[in-house]
């Protein structure tokens, strides 16, 4: 009976899914850490699979009642389980399996593939609200959609399958940038820190869809095409982090961009919400998910060079998620609770900018680790240059 309590009940059915990630990045990344990366990749696409077909043929409430939205929450926790893990083993394996000076630009590839699935499940979204109706998309529409992503499941296992592992490939002499224990702390608090100001905007610009029709008023098939164009762009924007990111180093890849999305995430915001006009949102949010994204490209190089092989899965997984548990499945509740409250569109640009400076101290404190550019201590008994 209400818009706006409905609206945040499937908002927090979405976020049950970041209950699980910490428990499988710690019991998926350690069997990645003792097993290898390629059976824990395999696991976890298993699993994925096996919550997407639960969602797609669980009955509705008026067929089984309180069942569906319970089996539909035990969906999405095993889903998050599954991406839990998944992060830290395929993050791994990118990084392990690239020459030294393509790291960042390989493991660009960990972000720039969720944006493609995001990109593809928006236009996958686009195209049925082209077909169907309002009705018929709250009635069966979602269900086409996750159907065509389960039918990805069988062709992502035989690609896995295929993939030689890594994890007891020789480790290169200048892949571990930090030692010691308060070099780890360094490494996972400000990585905790960097990645849950990414984990913030990312959610932030997932939820621009329902925020154009719900507060904007726009169409649909506008909201939908404004999520295309957020998500198309930032695949191209972090690769081109990844590629300079080798060249100029993992920091100055990282502060830069982060500094330009700062200064401009209010001006931006003003535009989109004070013209009202379809060309300012289908612009104006691509461009801010395009400074959004190129940064990170550095981040999870240089978190990766400072965690040693036999620890990298599930420590970076763990540091991946926990704050995309704490941040990214309360991001979105939070956002409609905020415009609920303020009744204010630019109380988002001002949270944002809140969070991208959090994000952009932690990015300046971090240390260089590209093989190019970080400063290796004189050894004893050499000559310290001036």
């Amino acid at each position: 009976t209400s818009a706006f309590a409905s609206l945040m009940a499937s908002l927090l059915t979405f976020g049950a899914g970041f209950v699980t990630r910490p428990l499988g990045a710690y019991v998926l990344g350690h069997y990645a850490d003792k097993h290898g990366r390629k059976p824990s990749m395999l696991l976890s696409m298993l699993l994925m699979g096996a919550g997407m077909l639960m969602l797609v043929l669980t009955p509705g409430y008026g067929t089984i009642g309180v069942a569906a939205p319970i089996i539909a929450v035990g969906a999405r926790l095993i889903q998050g389980f599954a991406l839990g893990g998944e992060v830290g083993s395929a993050t791994s394996y990118l990084i392990e399996s690239a020459a030294p000076e393509k790291r960042a630009l390989t493991v660009s590839w960990q972000g720039a593939s969720q944006n493609v699935a995001a990109t593809v499940g928006a236009l996958v979204g686009l195209g049925l609200s082209l077909i169907l109706s309002d009705t018929e998309l709250t009635a069966y529409g979602w269900r086409i959609a996750l159907a065509i992503g389960a039918s990805i499941v069988p062709f992502a296992l035989w690609i896995r399958s295929t993939l030689p592992e890594t994890l007891h490939k020789a480790e290169e002499p200048d892949e571990v940038a930090y030692t010691g224990l308060r070099g780890y702390a360094k490494v996972l608090v400000l990585g905790f820190v960097m990645i849950g100001s990414g984990t913030i905007a990312t959610y932030f610009f997932q939820y621009i869809a329902t925020f154009g029709q719900t507060t904007l008023k726009v169409s649909t098939p506008v909201s939908m095409a404004a999520e295309f164009g957020t998500n198309f762009i930032a695949v191209a924007s972090i690769l081109w982090g990844g590629w300079v990111a080798d060249r100029w180093g993992r920091k100055r890849l990282m502060v830069w961009p982060q500094l330009l999305l700062v200064l401009t995430i209010v001006p931006i915001f003003l535009w989109i919400t004070q013209s009202g006009t379809t060309v300012a949102f289908i612009a104006g949010v691509p461009i801010l998910s395009m400074l959004s994204n190129p940064q990170y490209a550095g981040v999870y190089a240089a978190i990766n060079e400072s965690l040693p092989r036999a620890a990298r899965a599930r420590a970076f997984a763990l540091v991946y998620s926990l704050p995309v548990t704490i941040l990214g499945g309360t991001t979105q509740p939070f956002v409609a609770w905020l415009l609920h409250v303020t009744g204010k569109p630019i109380a988002l640009a001002w949270y944002l900018t809140g969070v991208s400076v959090v994000g952009l101290v932690a990015m300046m404190l971090m240390h260089e680790t590209s093989p190019r550019h970080k400063l290796t201590p004189p050894q004893i008994g050499e000559p310290v240059p001036l």
